[in-house]
């Protein structure tokens, strides 16, 4: 079942449920903890209150089951801490955490709270979200099935996604805001063949196999989030990666699939219709409702290994609006590196991941902080300071203190 939390998740009195109960009741925070608390991107300026949204693959997924809690609970890994840091400094209302392992009493994130985010790093100012979200993925379940067609079942191949084990390169949604939990909305069981039109490659698994196979490699998540007196449909994902595959292209189909979930999802009658939730409820999002996708998508506009046209399902859909998110120090990475950087088609100000090590994609475009319209953006970035400059000892090179992909944060402006 979906981990959905509005408060603290420890029986005892502590600051952080006290946050989250002057929250949940709508009133102001102790005076204790307003001292400690991170300066709130989020304004309110009249009938308008901002809101900074964020998405990071932060890489927090270890090579065995209880092997990121043990980490957590240190309260000293290092690249906990440094995760932690570029969190305090972009300060988001909404982050979307990918590669975070789950687990079912949600443990890690109650750790990833106390022990490192509500903890100064390095003289950074404390964040404080009283409201979580986690739900099962598809990682690493086994299916039962031989899905790489190998001749045997079992391994992660052979998991409704690839994963050593249930729950690795896990999702998690952190919030300032309450989230409407009842309103939640999973696609971890939805079937990849029951999307009309689909690019599921039939022939190489066979009908019956093919019959069976989850279109989510981790899952698809609508969680709203009530953020002053608008209602905020956070759509979080993280799709397959288009490589490792043979001549079937089996992960640059389900890639591109998974995306076009989405896009059918925002359109209205017949293409969403399919669409049916973990809940058995079908149908996709109303229209007049706001949202912001969130997540790593596995999927440049113009380069890398995506199926043609991937990515542009979501960033030419008439209901998303793209503001290129860009940073110094991807052009200067791009620069330096060289590689397969240098034949790339598309501008290395909006690279989001720094592949560099693995010479055949080169830097890449791949997460995404996308509003909806007619949403009012005030601003928006990618977190990679350029050499030099504070916080790029926490983005760096290759072996990366935190992780080969870079926070995107978009700041938004909503009802008050």
């Amino acid at each position: 079942r979906p981990r959905v939390h509005n408060g603290d998740m420890t029986p005892r009195l502590t600051r952080r449920r006290a946050i989250a109960a002057a929250a949940a009741a709508g009133i102001g925070l102790p005076a204790a903890a307003v001292a400690q608390a991170a300066p709130a991107p989020s304004r309110r300026r009249g009938r308008f209150q901002q809101a900074r949204i964020a998405t990071f693959n932060a890489s927090l997924n270890r090579s065995a089951q209880g092997q990121l809690l043990e980490d957590l609970a240190t309260g000293e890994d290092a690249q906990i801490r440094a995760v932690a840091e570029v969190i305090q400094i972009n300060n988001p209302d909404v982050v979307l955490l990918n590669e975070f392992d789950h687990d079912e009493d949600g443990k890690g994130l109650d750790l990833f709270r106390e022990k490192y985010l509500e903890v100064p790093q390095n003289g950074k100012s404390p964040v404080f979200y009283p409201y979580v979200f986690t739900a099962p993925v598809n990682t690493g379940v086994p299916s039962g099935l031989d899905l790489n067609q190998d001749g045997t079942v079992g391994g992660p191949d052979d998991a409704w996604g690839f994963g050593e084990f249930p729950g690795q390169y896990g999702m998690a949604i952190l919030s300032r805001y309450p989230i409407l939990t009842e309103q939640v909305r999973t696609f971890q069981n939805l079937r990849w063949a029951d999307m009309p039109s689909n690019l599921l490659p039939t022939e190489f698994y066979g009908p019956e196999i093919a019959a069976e196979l989850r279109l989510s490699s981790k899952s698809h998540w609508d969680v709203p989030v009530q953020i002053g007196s608008s209602t905020l449909h956070v759509l979080a994902a993280h799709p397959t990666p288009p490589s490792f595959d043979g001549p079937e292209k089996r992960n640059q189909r389900r890639n591109s699939d998974e995306i076009r979930l989405w896009a059918d999802y925002l359109s209205p009658g017949r293409r969403s219709a399919w669409i049916v939730d973990d809940a058995g409820v079908s149908g996709g999002l109303a229209p007049r409702e706001q949202f912001v996708i969130v997540g790593d998508y596995n999927s440049d506009p113009l380069d890398g290994d995506s199926w043609p046209g991937a990515i542009d399902q979501l960033l030419s859909h008439a209901r998303v609006q793209d503001t290129l998110p860009r940073s110094e120090g991807a052009v200067e990475a791009s620069t330096e590196q060289g590689g397969a950087n240098a034949a790339h088609r598309g501008q290395p100000q909006y690279d989001t991941a720094d592949f560099a090590d693995d010479p055949s994609p080169g830097n890449l475009r791949v997460d995404y902080v996308l509003p909806s319209r007619p949403l009012q953006v005030v601003s928006s970035a990618v977190y990679w300071p350029s050499q030099g400059q504070p916080g790029s000892e926490l983005t760096g090179v290759h072996p990366f203190p935190t992780s080969d992909h870079r926070l995107v944060r978009v700041d938004l402006q909503l009802k008050a």
